[in-house]
């Protein structure tokens, strides 16, 4: 792997792979939104490139890129939260943007396309690991839309001769996630000292750090099979009670947290956890970054982000 194209560059996924790529020299030309806010988060460096397009407007690009590439992350998608998973005419656009990005990555020369999933694809699975060959049911658009993105685009990538990787993700974490999920938006409230509340946290979770996770897609891409589905996951559960009580002791034991307080959400997956034996057998992967030093660099991520801030703020109210 030399020379990579990227769509979805600006999300806790994306930036980690990026920085995984610049570790090994090579090449990413990452595709952004141009109104996206995050952009200033791409790290600078002579192996990246910035280019500005939305994804409605990918297959423009086929004729304007001026170099050969070789491998093709597809990670943009729109709708990701809230209602908007169930906006149908979205996901739906979802999809045809992941059929122009194997056509991109083909007029682009790549040999490889390697798409992210979901485990929105299997629905509520209560017990038993999910993997490649888990039954799907997805109860979503946003899981539907993602179950068939990754099935047109294998066919596409037949149709063009490509390589063709599907990644079912689970949960991750770290810095860059969105301030909205379990585990950022505790860590969150916690530093502020506000008590967050959660539910009885008994349900059974697989957490993987996203520099792992990065390592993961790099070596799908680099070593995976043709046509194969990877769960991406650490492949252990913990209570998610116990992820929480981590997630305090991490910043202060003291402090309390409101484990009990709200009810269970309808349709509530109680177990969750990816059967990474394929990935393992056909890559070699095996995580290394443990929840605890995961939640620890993720705690001193946030807390430089709001010192960087604070500076910034004070002169932004002057001005």
């Amino acid at each position: 792997m030399k020379r990579v194209i990227l769509t979805g560059g600006t999300g806790m996924l994306g930036l980690a792979l990026i920085r995984l790529l610049i570790r090994k020299q090579i090449e990413v030309l990452v595709i952004i939104r141009p109104d996206s806010k995050r952009r200033a988060a791409i790290p600078e460096s002579r192996y990246v490139k910035v280019l500005a397009c939305d994804l409605s407007d990918l297959s423009t690009l086929k004729t304007s890129l001026t170099k050969q590439y070789d491998t093709f992350f597809h990670f943009g998608w729109d709708g990701t939260y809230g209602g908007a998973r169930n906006d149908m005419y979205l996901q739906n656009q979802n999809v045809k943007a992941t059929l122009d990005a194997v056509e991109l990555a083909k007029a682009a020369g790549c040999s490889c396309f390697l798409g992210a999933g979901s485990q929105a694809e299997y629905g509520r699975v209560d017990a038993g690991k999910l993997g490649p060959d888990t039954p799907v049911h997805p109860e979503t658009g946003y899981g539907i839309g993602k179950l068939c993105a990754g099935q047109m685009s294998r066919i596409l990538c037949q149709q063009e001769g490509m390589r063709h990787i599907w990644v079912r993700i689970l949960s991750t974490y770290g810095p860059g996630d969105g301030l909205h999920t379990m585990v950022m938006s505790g860590i969150i409230k916690l530093l502020n000292r506000e008590r967050p509340q959660y539910t009885k946290g008994e349900q059974m979770w697989d957490y993987l750090y996203c520099d792992d996770a990065a390592r993961a897609f790099y070596l799908a891409a680099e070593r995976g099979k043709d046509g194969a589905v990877y769960c991406i996951g650490s492949g252990q559960v913990r209570p998610l009670a116990e992820y929480i009580t981590i997630i305090r002791d991490t910043i202060d034991k003291r402090l309390e947290i409101g484990l009990g307080e709200l009810p269970y959400y309808d349709k509530q997956v109680m177990y969750l956890c990816a059967d990474i034996e394929n990935l393992r057998a056909d890559t070699g992967f095996q995580p290394e970054i443990p929840f605890e030093e995961g939640i620890r660099r993720t705690v001193e991520w946030y807390r430089q982000q709001q010192a960087e801030e604070t500076p910034n703020k004070k002169m932004r109210d002057r001005s």
